[in-house]
């Protein structure tokens, strides 16, 4: 992927300007736009008086680490000394997984498929095989593995491939049947060539299929066992270069393993059998069982079951071997779930898995497959999960994995990530969550566990939230690039569960998944947590280290309303926004809880989506429910989903909204302060003139509609999608899509198609989760592709598109400037809109802590707006020094605390309030993003001090204003993949990078900034890809992952004993370099493979390849080879002279016995 940084060149890029670099934006609320101020006054002292410290040195884009399951695995290896494993995925990703903290992420650059993984075993090697034939040598001695050779096929395809132990020649398997050979060292092919019609029988007329197995026998490594898809098998002597014996069987073969003596071969069928053969007696098999069929009567043949994918034949030396297979089960059994079946002695174990098994391997103590295996473990990889199961103890149970590998238990719809939070808060959730974690599983340590791994220098503490479709929310310790789960939250246990043809009013709404997580906020350091859910509802949560049982409170708020039609004024006609500080709207009926029940009739009214329980509900310690919101419906309308949340701990009130209007409810009095369509927020002031309809009206419109067709039908709708639509599936699916309006008539029929789900918002799918999302695109012309997600809007008039709703988008609790003429900051609520409007709420709280609770709360709106293009999307506020504020917040306290007296009953604010200062002028800035450009604002004199505009051919898709080096920047993330980073408050572009392009909705909806310069994405259904954009942490990265090799002497072999030794085979003394090297074998023709040096090479000088160190390094290991072979021979020799020492002894006392004996005597 090409990556632009264009970090120095804009660091001047606006030097000669104090303004943005950007000078195309509007004059928006009453300040200048465009990069310009106002010259003098106020605005022009707060510029003078703040000092960024933040260049483009301290940034730089760079990914960190990837958590969860790799996506769609393939393939399988385990290196038994090292103790690493490997994982291959079918989009040519490899894993490498260690002990916890080793987790490495590589990618082959062709995407293609990984058939085959293997180790080179305690050499800090890998070798993959792709789906496009080529075999890529990587390098594990350095923390980032790097590919060091490659070697392509250009005329047979690969099938299988076979390393043996302490060997630097690869088998490689084709597709046509021969099997070639490879030197690893330097990726070279040899010339010998086993071909296939060389190694079948001349009288055999048929091809025996591709080449499905290949392993050197235990007990001869100059004989090769090879396995062919049709059942037949040949055992070839590499040095005669001739088949030494054949096996034929009338079912394909899948796979083949060896009895460690070398005498016996175990082979699995299509049939569902197992065939043990003897190399004594190669005509038919030694023994042949059907493990999961049916037993026949005598002379029958036993009933065929499924095929058995794999089997694994391992011996020990104190019981029965072990026979491990997957498949196998019988046709009968069409329901039964995938399974792996271990055979001990006469003991058959089934064990279920809740996935297809992909391979599995058996963990053995050693390396040296001529001794007693003693398997202890079985690696199990799963579609969508990874498993270890211990064979030590008889029932078998599987470890606990201390890997992230559950991410994907029910598809991730929404994260949240939090950097540098309150260091007490992991363990306190770890010891809840602790509590809750499964038993059973086995006492012994985690089998895998190579690599070394140590803390590093970044060591603050870091939490992700996942949300996900079942309603279930994790809380992960995300600390020094690990990931561990720390305690789950359901919150579906607050709602009843709907029995079978009971949940048609939410089936209206969600299709599936009604309790899929929306949206989450949460503040660390009050503990209060609020999520929305699919199914239009807002639970609040407070944290408490005691279990309660209570009834769970729960409200209902209506929130629909209607606008007839919209007057669009021309973006260069605008008139501005007049000084409403006097002119405050008189209070609206507000609609608040209501138990009014839908009549017998087809109209439904005031009903909520989900039935909160109403009996008492026993809350464990953690996150218990403090109060349920529902959105009800309206006039036979459901509601809509909600599009913001926000919740404020200090002031206790949870604001949230959709496109219809905004809510405003007060947990602690547990009352709805504020019910209201997003027009009344607006009153007079409204600047589109939209007039209020009435239901009845809307009724008798929809009733005389004329009829469309459904081609008319989706073009209105193409017509209307927004750039910041999702086009998922044919939906519109953005929070800030708007409803489809047009001139045309539509049918009644077509319109209940389009507006049964309300205006712009379909049915919640679970394709549509965050971890399943694909996007549509329209598929008519290019442009029309392009258009929907490039598609520029010159202002956030034209962005609606005729659009009659307007979204709320934006929500922001703040001690802030409510009007121009304030003098003091009060408690404020900053709504953002879908047209780029941004309103003020003024919060009127009880002065005294003790009233809080009894006392009403006001909230109305203060008449203050602000404009910009695009949807808003996030709010910030600093103050005159530069400093970022925080929200303020309560400080957390157990509200189920037994032992607290009426004292400590006080509640603990902290404001984070501006510091107080008798000059008069502006004392905070307000900093707004939205889809196309950035804001910041002086307050109270509401100046528009600097104006960036972000994107013109894109628009943003997630901004955050962090916390980085004791500075505050902007973070945004584009559609067509760019990451910019702007200092604040003067906005100038610190980094712009082409990182990643939007292929995937998942990425957009799960896409987080936070502080210190980390960042976050679902890269995949199963995975969380992890990045920084701080240039410190790029630096110290290497020191923060861990090392996947590790110097381990390789075990000794076992002392085989001298006549074992000399009588058991020439396995020990099979010379391959001899055998297959350029000088005896010639060399292999070019056209067959090319070899391509791999871009890892001059880095791989560390390891063991490439220039000097590497020709050191193949020195070193000749030396060592020669030397083993030396010690070899010596002990052989050692063991001669024992004998022929003992062969002389008894044969002088045979000549003293007989010596002084005549001839007669005998």
């Amino acid at each position: 992927m090409k990556k632009f940084n264009f970090r120095k060149v804009l660091d001047g890029l606006t030097a000669s300007s104090p303004g943005s670099g950007s000078s195309g934006g509007s004059n928006s609320g009453g300040g200048a736009g465009g990069g310009s101020i106002p010259s003098g006054g106020t605005a022009g002292v707060l510029r003078e008086e703040i000092q960024e410290t933040l260049t483009s040195e301290y940034f730089q884009i760079c990914k960190t680490v990837r958590h969860g399951f790799p996506y769609q695995p393939t393939a399988l290896a385990f290196d038994p000394v090292q103790k690493i494993l490997a994982i291959g995925t079918r989009t040519g990703a490899i894993r490498i997984l260690g002990r916890p903290g080793v987790d490495c992420y590589c990618q082959h650059e062709s995407g293609a498929a990984v058939l085959q993984l293997q180790f080179l075993i305690n050499e800090g090697a890998l070798v993959s095989a792709g789906s496009d034939d080529t075999l890529h040598l990587w390098n594990l001695r350095q923390k980032r593995p790097a590919i060091l050779h490659s070697l392509k096929f250009n005329r047979e395809r690969i099938t299988y491939c076979h390393l043996p132990f302490q060997s630097k020649w690869l088998y490689v398997g084709t597709e046509r049947g021969n099997t070639h050979i490879v030197n690893i060292e330097s990726f070279i092919l040899s010339g010998y060539v086993i071909m296939w019609n060389k190694a079948i029988e001349l009288s055999t007329k048929t091809h025996p299929g591709p080449v499905v197995h290949l392993s050197d026998s235990p007990r001869d490594e100059g004989k090769l066992l090879i396995g062919y898809e049709n059942g037949t098998v040949v055992f070839w002597d590499l040095k005669s270069k001739r088949a030494e014996l054949r096996v034929y069987y009338d079912e394909a073969i899948h796979s083949i393993d060896w009895h460690h003596e070398g005498r016996q071969f175990m082979c699995s069928h299509s049939d569902g059998s197992l065939t043990l053969w003897n190399l004594k007696s190669p005509s038919r098999p030694f023994q042949t069982t059907i493990p999961h069929g049916k037993s026949q009567r005598e002379g029958r043949k036993s009933e065929s079951c499924k095929p058995i994918l794999k089997v694994e034949y391992k011996t020990c030396r104190n019981s029965e071997p072990f026979i491990i297979f997957s498949g196998g089960l019988s046709y009968d059994k069409a329901c039964r779930r995938p399974s792996l079946t271990i055979m001990h002695g006469k003991a058959i174990t089934v064990l279920e898995m809740d996935h297809p098994i992909v391979e599995f391997l058996t963990l053995c103590d050693t390396p040296y497959p001529n001794e007693f295996q003693e398997p202890y473990a079985v690696v199990v990889l799963l579609e969508k999960d990874l498993i270890v199961v211990d064979l030590t103890q008889s029932n078998f149970p599987i470890f606990e994995n201390p890997y992230p590998m559950d991410i994907h238990e029910s598809p991730v719809t929404c994260t949240a990530y939090f950097a540098d939070c309150p260091p007490d808060l992991i363990l306190v959730l770890y010891a809840i969550g602790v509590k809750h974690k499964k038993q059973g599983y086995s006492n012994k340590e985690w089998p895998i566990s190579g690599g070394a791994w140590n803390l590093g220098t970044q060591t603050y503490p870091e939490i992700i939230i996942t949300g996900h479709a079942d309603g279930s929310i994790k809380f992960w310790d995300a600390s020094a690039i690990t990931l561990q789960m720390l305690y789950k939250l359901k919150t579906s246990k607050v709602f009843e569960k709907q029995k079978i043809g009971e949940g048609k009013q939410t089936c209206e709404i969600v299709e599936e998944d009604p309790y899929a997580v929306q949206m989450m906020y949460w503040c660390p350091e009050s503990r209060i947590f609020c999520v929305s859910g699919v199914s239009a509802y807002v639970i609040i949560y407070k944290f408490s280290r005691h279990e309660i049982t209570t009834e769970i409170v729960s409200l209902e708020v209506r929130l629909q309303y209607d606008v007839e039609d919209i007057i669009t004024p021309e973006p260069e006609t605008s008139p501005p926004f007049p000084d409403l500080s006097s002119q405050l709207p008189s209070s609206r009926s507000l609609s608040g809880s209501t138990n009014t029940v839908a009549s017998e009739g087809v109209t439904k009214d005031s009903i909520p989506c989900l039935n909160v329980k109403t009996r008492p509900v026993r809350m464990p310690p953690g996150y218990q429910a403090e109060l349920v919101i529902q959105l009800v419906w309206v006039d036979g309308e459901p509601p809509q989903q909600i599009t913001s949340l926000a919740v404020s701990s200090a002031y206790g009130i949870v604001a949230f909204g959709n496109c219809n209007g905004l809510a405003v409810v007060d947990f602690i009095q547990k009352t709805v302060l504020l019910s209201m369509g997003t027009i009344d927020l607006y009153r007079s002031s409204d600047l589109y003139q939209r007039q209020p309809r009435s239901p009845r009206k809307n009724k008798q419109f929809i009733a005389g509609l004329t009829e469309l067709n459904d081609s008319q039908v989706s073009l209105e709708l193409e017509r209307c999608k927004s750039p910041t639509s999702d086009h998922v599936n044919g939906h519109c699916t953005s929070p800030t899509s708007q409803s489809c309006s047009s001139g045309k008539r539509l049918s009644s029929a077509d319109v209940s198609k389009v507006n049964r789900w309300g205006p712009g918002r379909p049915p919640f799918r679970k394709a549509q989760s965050a971890a399943c999302m694909e996007i549509s695109l329209p598929v008519t012309t290019e442009e029309s592709r392009e258009n929907s997600y490039n598609r520029s809007r010159s202002s956030s008039i034209s962005s609606i598109d005729k659009d009659s709703k307007e979204a709320i988008t934006a929500l922001y609790f703040m001690e802030s400037f409510a009007r121009k003429n304030d003098s003091t900051v009060s408690p404020c609520l900053f709504v953002g809109t879908s047209l780029g409007m941004v309103l003020i709420i003024s919060l009127n709280l009880p002065s005294a802590d003790e009233q809080r609770f009894t006392e009403p709360v006001m909230v109305l709106p203060s008449g203050t707006f602000l404009s910009l293009k695009g949807a808003v999307l996030t709010f910030s506020c600093m103050d005159r020094a530069g400093g970022l504020m925080q929200p303020p917040y309560e400080v957390w306290r157990d509200p189920n605390n037994i032992d607290d007296n009426e004292k400590s009953w006080r509640r603990k604010l902290v404001m984070n309030c501006p510091s107080p200062s008798q000059e008069i002028g502006d004392h905070q800035y307000t900093i707004i993003c939205s889809e196309k450009q950035a804001k910041v604002f002086s307050l109270p004199s509401q100046t528009c001090l600097y104006v960036h505009n972000i994107t013109e051919t894109s628009f943003i898709l997630q901004a955050d204003v962090v916390g980085m080096c004791n500075s505050a920047c902007l973070a945004c993330f584009c559609a067509n993949g760019h990451i910019m980073i702007m200092s604040l408050p003067s906005l100038r572009p610190m980094l712009d990078v082409n990182y990643l392009p939007l292929t995937d909705m998942r990425i957009a909806r799960t896409f987080c900034f936070t502080n210190e310069g980390q960042a976050l994405y679902l890269v995949s259904p199963t995975e969380i890809q992890r990045l920084t954009y701080s240039q410190e942490m790029c630096d110290h990265l290497q020191d923060m992952l861990g090392d996947l090799f590790t110097p381990i002497e390789t075990p000794e072999a076992q002392n085989r004993g001298f006549l074992k030794g000399l009588f058991g085979g020439s396995g020990q003394t099979f010379d391959r370099e001899e055998l297959f090297g350029e000088a005896t074998a010639g060399k292999a023709s070019r056209s067959l493979a090319q070899h391509i040096p791999g871009p890892g090479s001059i880095e791989g000088m560390k390891g063991a390849a490439g220039g000097v160190m590497g020709e050191l390094t193949r020195a070193r290991l000749a030396l060592d080879e020669r030397g083993q072979r030396l010690g070899e021979l010596e002990e052989k020799t050692a063991g001669m002279m024992t004998s022929a020492e003992a062969f002389s002894k008894h044969a002088h006392e045979l000549m003293l016995k007989y010596k002084d004996k005549k001839w007669y005597q005998f």
